[in-house]
């Protein structure tokens, strides 16, 4: 047996995060990922003097009525809306709106949901 010839040497390409989820199942190996998720109630926009000024007590108003939709956010793009729920003591939303894949994509943070067909 003769060593290989360096020049001939194979080199072993690591599989590409794309090629792994092509693989059937391989998606499977995504779904345990923990993944940030934010309720937007409103926004605003104030000068920095006013931001200085607040303290214990100080209100902070925001343009939007309490029955509008809230925004929810997963890592930073909204990806649905709804309405704020009180379940058990415990604050959570019912999803009304989910924003397609396309939407997300084109339109950037902040697309135009669509509303959820049937019982919500």
């Amino acid at each position: 047996m003769t060593p290989a010839d360096p020049g001939e040497a194979e080199t072993a390409t690591p599989p590409s995060l794309a090629s792994a989820v092509s693989e059937a199942g391989a998606l499977d190996l995504l779904m345990d990922m923990e993944m940030p998720v934010l309720v937007r109630f409103g926004s605003t926009r104030m000068l920095l003097r006013d931001l200085l000024a607040l303290s214990a007590g100080s209100m902070v108003e925001f343009r939007r009525m309490p029955e509008d939709p809230v925004e929810l956010l997963v890592n930073g793009r909204v990806v649905a809306r709804g309405m704020v729920v009180v379940v058990q003591g415990n604050y959570g939303v019912r999803i009304t709106e989910i924003v397609s894949p396309r939407e997300a994509v084109v339109n950037g943070v902040g697309p135009v949901a669509r509303p959820i067909r049937g019982n919500a």
